[in-house]
């Protein structure tokens, strides 16, 4: 069960990264008719919202943007930082969304930030009691699936929290990029909330596969309660 859990999570993931990836291949060899590049569209958004403490950033890889809250940097992978495609403009607005849900002290956002210390130990716990534990022999069986159960469904509520963080930044790019004028209506907007929506698959597919662990291993907490 475990094995067939583990290929349904994966096979889901990568449907969904493929999705994304095409999506943006595709419509990165769009150009936007505003001529503007990510980082311009991102320092735009900044500036009408009155966001100065904010620094823009170039880094290596393919879509390895983000935003990091606690060094308030919004961080663009090259291709979208210099590039003026409907791809890199999307992604640029969609990063610059979560710079503002952080100055609105939007909730799921103060939640997402909140929880990642916590996260973290949580992912470790995953990583290492099944090593340490079940194969090892070095915990319970009963004491090591509780452990797990209770790690997974602290991943799982992260996932949960993350998706009207990464939905509403979607929803803000859209507009703010329609209403600027920096994404042409018609065709553009249209290729440009593909790629976006595609995006938001990938955290849906986290969401779901951790679900479907957590309530594997309470299945099997509850398993082993009947079974003493």
């Amino acid at each position: 069960m475990m094995l067939l859990l583990f290929i349904i999570t994966m096979a889901l993931s990568a449907l969904a990264s493929l999705k994304v990836r095409s999506a943006y291949n595709r419509y990165s060899q769009v150009p936007a008719s505003s001529g503007l590049t990510g980082a311009q569209v991102a320092q735009r958004i900044l500036d009408l919202n009155n966001i100065r403490d904010v620094s823009i950033h170039a880094t290596p890889g393919h879509l390895t943007d983000h935003y990091d809250p606690a060094h308030r940097r919004l961080v663009l992978s090259e291709e979208n930082f210099y590039g003026t495609s409907v791809a890199a403009l999307g992604v640029a607005a969609h990063e610059a969304g979560h710079a503002l849900q952080h100055q609105q002290l939007y909730a799921p956002l103060q939640w997402r930030m909140a929880a990642v210390g916590i996260t973290g130990i949580a992912s470790q716990i995953v990583m290492w009691v099944p090593i340490v534990g079940m194969f090892g022999g070095l915990l319970d069986y009963k004491l090591a699936i509780t452990i797990m159960a209770v790690a997974m469904g602290v991943l799982m509520l992260f996932q949960l929290v993350t998706l009207p963080v990464e939905f509403d930044a979607t929803a803000r790019a859209k507009k703010i990029l329609a209403g600027t004028g920096a994404i042409a209506p018609g065709s553009e907007f249209q290729a440009m909330s593909k790629v976006l929506d595609a995006a938001a698959l990938t955290y849906v597919a986290a969401f779901v596969s951790s679900l479907a662990y957590f309530l594997y291993y309470v299945l099997r907490m509850s398993v082993a309660s009947r079974e003493d």
